[in-house]
């Protein structure tokens, strides 16, 4: 049984038809919101900015959501899979250990605690990822509209009911209550339309890369909302899956180049609201020139708990964290057979014949 799963869009299968699948092709990458899912990419995102994509020399987009965002500003500092070891080890072993008299943690304590992590990871660094020779890096954000334009007790819950019931009717109805707010390396264009949702663009800095970066992760009613980030309007900020969460972007890659999409699934779902709403897991013709790598359904069966982390196991293992770390580890030590097959699927002369359609 394969490990990796490999899907592409009729125009990406078509371009690998004839031309296999080269490192100068790619032209973008998205990095899905997700949380620990994520982490089952690890080995890929070493392999592919590590050691494959340094062949090429084109400019490369991007485009990433919570922990997606993460990953891809990760990509962006030197020796990127150095980086990428230290961010698994990290996010892997992190810990919440909740004060006396305390039941959990509150958003407001566990985004302090994210905000020093980040101040960790980052810190000196930050220049490396905005001035990076190839890499165009777009952290994608949601910005809080009207009732959710700042953060309350009341009005987030009522906001986001209106949200959720503005959605199920039609996805760009949540527009009115939330847009997409993009923070960008400076003078990089989007690489994607944005007639399908309201859409903002701003230039990522020094001076609000970590809370542009803590904003793009902050799930509501988890962690707190992050409010005026400097170069931007003001407002309430939070994670950018809950706008797409896992960017299901109208894809517009330079020179008719692919889009190449580590996933940890097949579906390419468009916003958090949408997990429940099956019609929309649908592939479009957004996702034409679109590749995406991704586990096994039967192979994930395989793993620790018959599943890929998620957050739930902070629950599951809420008096057990060395068992969480271990359950965690394992998976993303298992994870490495989906690069060792992409890489041994590169180098396949009938590649064409092991891809299905998305």
């Amino acid at each position: 049984m394969k490990a990796l799963r490999i899907y592409a869009g009729p125009t990406a299968r078509q371009h690998i038809e004839q031309h296999g699948l080269r490192p100068q092709d790619v032209r973008t990458i998205p990095g899905a919101a997700g949380g620990p899912k994520g982490l089952i990419l690890g080995p890929l995102d070493r392999f592919i900015f590590g050691r494959w994509l340094t062949q090429s020399s084109q400019p490369v987009d991007l485009v990433g959501a919570s922990i997606g965002a993460w990953r891809l500003a990760t990509a962006c500092l030197s020796d990127p899979e150095a980086a990428f070891g230290r961010f698994e080890h990290d996010y892997v072993r992190q810990q919440f250990e909740v004060p006396p008299g305390q039941k959990r943690l509150s958003p407001h304590q566990l985004s302090e605690r994210f905000a020093e992590s980040l101040d960790t990871f980052y810190g000196g660094r930050i220049g490396e990822v905005l001035g990076h020779a190839r890499y165009r890096l777009h952290v994608v954000t949601s910005r809080g509209r009207h009732i959710l334009g700042r953060e309350g007790r009341a009005r987030t819950p009522v906001g986001y009911l209106g949200a959720f019931a503005s959605n199920s009717l039609h996805r760009k109805s949540l527009g009115a209550w939330l847009e997409r707010c993009v923070f960008s390396t400076p003078g990089a264009a989007l690489p994607f339309g944005t007639k399908d949702f309201r859409t903002r663009q701003h230039a990522l800095s020094e001076a609000n890369f970590n809370r542009v970066l803590q904003a793009s992760c902050s799930i509501p009613f988890l962690l707190a909302a992050v409010h005026d980030i400097p170069g931007a309007p003001r407002g309430a900020y939070w994670d950018g899956g809950i706008t797409d969460y896992h960017l299901h972007l109208d894809y517009q890659p330079a020179d008719e180049g692919i889009v190449l999409y580590p996933h940890f699934q097949q579906a390419v779902v468009p916003g958090w609201l949408d997990k429940g709403l099956r019609w929309r897991h649908k592939s479009t013709r957004f996702l034409d020139r679109m590749v995406v790598l991704a586990p096994n359904p039967e192979w994930v069966k395989t793993l620790p708990h018959g599943k890929l982390p998620d957050r739930k196991d902070f629950i599951r293992f809420a008096n057990d964290a060395q068992a969480r770390i271990a359950a965690w580890g394992q998976a993303t030590r298992e994870a490495t057979r989906l690069s060792d097959e992409f890489e041994a699927w590169l180098g396949d002369d009938g590649r064409s014949r092991d891809i299905l359609p998305l």
